[in-house]
């Protein structure tokens, strides 16, 4: 395999974040040597997780084993993953905005048609369903643990209990026409084909629709990192993937 020299699109504040951390566990655990120091071991995490190289690559640009770079992203994403604010949290932080935005989204996975649990009719492939809840400026605040793609929004989000924590904390919240009979605090289009509706109902909702957009850009946050825009990993490792990539959004971001 060839190798070239390359780069990675973050801040150098997020690999000093990264790179602080893993000498920290590195201490906690007692590990005395490794073939990588802490700070290769914090851009080879970043190189997988924003540009979605492949172990097989890793390995040949750090010169490790494959098995090296598996074991080393694992541990980065598990520690990055444990600093993700849970959805209270997030919560709490939108109780002082004035309104949240709720969107969903499918990360496609690499899935045969037999996969039925994870295919999204309405996506029309196969993926992962995840929930964001994004501030009024469009800013990420929340993901969710990931769903199966056949999941529909409205489900997933009374199964991670997003509806009733807003409504407890009666935050006001704008959400598309998946989330209709949500109830509560969230506020969704009205129904109806465009022709149908009133002047008064279509003005609502061209308003609704400029404020709801803002919430792409939540969910453009989480795909910016290019290994969540086709993963390729056992289904049960997304949902950590997720929580490192918001761990890092978050953290750079402050």
């Amino acid at each position: 395999m060839l190798v070239y020299p390359s780069g990675v699109d973050v801040s150098g504040s997020a690999l000093r974040f990264l790179t602080q951390q893993l000498r920290r566990h590195r201490r906690a655990i007692g590990s005395r040597w490794r073939r990588l120091s802490a700070g290769r071991q914090a851009l080879l995490t970043l190189a997988h997780l924003r540009v979605g190289h492949t172990y097989a690559q890793l390995a040949a640009g750090f010169g490790v084993s494959t098995t090296t770079a598996y074991r080393y992203v694992t541990e980065a994403v598990e520690l990055l993953a444990a600093l993700a604010p849970g959805l209270a949290d997030a919560v709490r932080t939108g109780s002082s905005k004035a309104y949240l935005i709720l969107d969903g989204t499918l990360l496609p996975i690499d899935r045969i048609a037999a996969d039925r649990p994870f295919y999204s009719g309405k996506h029309q492939r196969h993926g992962m369903n995840m929930q964001v809840i994004a501030d009024p400026f469009g800013r990420l605040l929340w993901a969710s643990p990931a769903l199966p793609g056949a999941v529909h929004d409205i489900r997933a989000a009374r199964a991670h209990g997003i509806l009733d924590a807003l409504a407890d904390a009666a935050i006001p919240c704008w959400a598309d026409k998946a989330y209709r009979g949500a109830g509560g605090t969230v506020r969704t289009p009205y129904w109806g084909r465009w022709e149908t509706l009133s002047a008064g109902q279509k003005a609502v909702n061209r308003s609704h629709a400029k404020i709801r957009a803002l919430g792409e850009q939540a969910v453009g946050t989480l795909k910016s990192w290019r290994l969540l825009r086709k993963l390729r990993c056992s289904t049960t490792r997304i949902t950590k993937l997720v929580q490192a990539v918001l761990a890092f959004h978050l953290t750079s971001s402050e």
